[in-house]
């Protein structure tokens, strides 16, 4: 719940930035002299991608938390082991282990998007960010070819 309201703050800081950028760039266009024109176009350009980087993320959590809810509730998360290092991640010697369990298994069964969504929360939980963001885009992708097909 807490990352929820995080997201909900940060996004909710994106917003009155690109309201302000906007507001600003409508400023700087109505001064007339080309150097404020530009910085007012440059103004609008950070403010739409920062928009488009906020839709794409949003986007990619809610569908991360939906698969994550329905594995869940299938009783399919990766169990986690009893030791843990002091930040929360995965112990070395268990990251190796369960990301060569959960890798092989992934492997095997590359069209089940179970499989790549429980790899990518092994890798989240072993430090590999960018690498668990890649299998649970995976994981996405999959599973909405599964409800297309």
């Amino acid at each position: 719940m807490t990352s929820r309201i995080g997201v909900g703050l940060m996004a909710a800081v994106l917003v009155l930035y690109v309201a302000v950028a906007g507001w600003y760039a409508v400023a700087l266009f109505s001064g007339g002299q080309p150097l404020a024109v530009t910085m007012g176009a440059a103004l609008i350009a950070l403010a739409l991608i920062g928009g488009w980087a906020l839709v794409r993320e949003l986007q990619f959590g809610l569908a991360a938390d939906r698969l994550g809810r329905a594995l869940d509730a299938e009783g399919g998360m990766p169990e986690a082991p009893e030791e843990l290092s002091p930040n929360g991640r995965l112990l070395p010697a268990d990251a190796e282990r369960l990301l060569a369990e959960y890798g092989s298994a992934a492997a095997e069964s590359p069209a089940d998007w179970r499989a790549q969504y429980r790899l990518g929360v092994v890798r989240d939980a072993a430090g590999r960010r960018k690498d668990a963001r890649a299998a649970i885009r995976e994981a996405i992708r999959l599973s909405k070819a599964d409800r297309l097909g």
